[in-house]
């Protein structure tokens, strides 16, 4: 056990290198040599858990995939924990997707840039499919929920409304991390909310009715 430990914190921590020198530098300044640097380890050691830069890119897009999606996992949990609304839920865990604060925007740096090479890459491109697809089911998931307790129409598809929630939060997330300091004087922080709650709000039209007794 110590010894399996042992090897997913080195997979962590040289994940972890990967991502600061892509948020630090581009995509194009990881080398093995670099990450090793980074990570305080050999480039000996490094090249034990991968063979490549390729296998190191796969290993960190999957870790940071990974980790916002336990932040929107745990958003779930907290907003069931506390008895919230749906839409309520769906806002806070959409506003995980969107770079509002240093660390995701970093973060999303990184995944944007791993996106971006995934175009070339089908291994790549099949971590980002997948953590795309787990987004739309996520969110057609809630809205199949919603209409189970009232919130959402009974005729409504989960399927297109999921799309259409996931496009505005992609789009969202980019012009955010395009222009940080916000749109024609007003913040960021203080336009995602708005624009969330209006497009929640032409899925989620009804009122909660689960918690009630």
């Amino acid at each position: 056990m110590p010894r399996t430990a042992d090897h997913e914190e080195r997979h962590r921590q040289i994940a972890d290198a990967v991502s600061r020198l892509i948020a630090e530098h581009g995509l194009d300044a990881v080398t093995v040599a670099r990450t090793a640097a980074a990570a305080g380890m050999s480039v000996g050691l490094v090249q034990h858990y991968f063979r490549n830069k390729d296998e190191m890119l796969l290993h960190a897009f999957r870790q940071v995939s990974a980790c916002i999606r336990a932040r929107a996992e745990q958003s779930i949990r907290d907003g069931v924990e506390h008895r919230r609304p749906i839409a309520r839920v769906m806002a806070e865990v959409m506003t995980e997707y969107i770079p509002l604060d240093e660390a995701r925007r970093a973060e999303y740096r990184v995944a944007r840039a791993f996106a971006g090479r995934a175009l070339d890459a089908p291994a790549l491109a099949e971590v980002d499919t997948e953590t795309a697809r787990k987004l739309r089911e996520d969110i057609a998931r809630a809205v199949h929920n919603g209409k189970e307790c009232g919130e959402v129409d009974e005729g409504l598809d989960p399927v297109p409304a999921a799309v259409r929630l996931a496009a505005v939060m992609e789009g969202l997330a980019l012009q955010v991390y395009r222009e940080p300091d916000g749109v024609a004087g007003v913040p960021a922080a203080r336009l995602v909310g708005p624009v969330l709650d209006a497009e929640l709000a032409a899925v989620f039209t009804g009122e909660c009715r689960q918690y009630e007794t």
